[in-house]
């Protein structure tokens, strides 16, 4: 691995040392490619993804807009989700990624849908 990967890593795991998810708050994980945003709400004790949204779903793939415009509304898809299983809070993990751009966007999609953390 290169320098830059193994950096985030280190990022990864001290955010994960302190950001957990449970059954009541599950946490809210980003992953951000390229050319793609993913996220999931994810219970830490049992290990089970509760939701997931990402950009290339069907939905958000035919609106128009670039990745941040898009990467708004997987946080508005996830909020949605988190809401009909009855989540109102949940810790955000950015994933090793700055809390600037399409990261900011999916978490304030989210706040906008009624997620709180």
């Amino acid at each position: 691995m290169d320098k830059k990967m193994v950096k985030k890593q280190k990022i990864r795991h001290r955010i994960r040392k302190k950001v957990a998810g449970s059954a009541g708050k599950p946490r809210l994980s980003v992953f951000r490619s390229n050319s793609d945003i993913y996220v999931q709400l994810i219970d830490d004790i049992d290990g089970k993804t509760l939701a997931a949204a990402s950009s290339r779903d069907k939905d958000i793939t035919a609106q128009k807009g670039n990745k941040t415009d898009k990467s708004k509304l997987v946080g508005a898809a996830i909020a949605r989700k988190a809401t009909e299983l009855g989540f109102k809070a949940c810790t955000f993990d950015r994933g090793g990624n700055l809390y600037h751009g399409r990261v900011k966007a999916v978490a304030d999609g989210a706040r906008e849908g009624g997620l709180n953390f």
